[in-house]
């Protein structure tokens, strides 16, 4: 455990997980940041949508590449909460993102240090910066909770 606040970003993804989670949404968040301002956040909506495409990362650089008005996001940083899937890593990629920071890790369908290890391939494009375990017990708490309710 950490004697640290968590930093703003993580704060804010974690709560965009809960907004989901009380949509009926698995419970993983995103936030975009650039030069320290929050430009764009996102939360699952697969279900809402319906679209397999609408995770939280994906929706959060969406935002983020309008907002800015540009298909890179050179200098950004993105938070989630969750380890990011394959389809997820290569839109960090191909979106030329600084830094991933992601608070739980997910054995099975992650794509970072799990699975495909997507920024570990010769043919990735870009390999931002990587930093796990931010909020990792806060998240994994969010995602368990939201699985055990939906067991009962």
């Amino acid at each position: 455990m950490t004697a640290w606040p968590l930093p703003q970003p993580m704060v804010l993804a974690l709560e965009q997980a809960r907004i989901a989670a009380s949509e009926g949404e698995v419970p993983i968040g995103a936030v975009v940041v650039k030069d320290g301002e929050v430009v764009a956040t996102g939360h699952n909506l697969t279900r809402r949508l319906p679209d397999p495409t609408a995770h939280a990362e994906i929706l959060a650089i969406r935002q983020a590449a309008q907002a800015l008005g540009q298909e890179r996001l050179e200098g950004c940083e993105l938070w989630v909460t969750l380890e990011p899937c394959a389809m997820c890593a290569g839109a960090i990629a191909h979106a030329r993102l600084a830094r991933l920071y992601y608070a739980a890790s997910d054995p099975k369908g992650g794509a970072v240090e799990h699975g495909a290890r997507v920024f570990e391939q010769p043919q990735c494009l870009h390999r931002p910066e990587v930093y796990s375990g931010i909020g990792e017990a806060l998240a994994a708490n969010q995602l368990r909770e939201f699985f055990r309710a939906r067991r009962t």
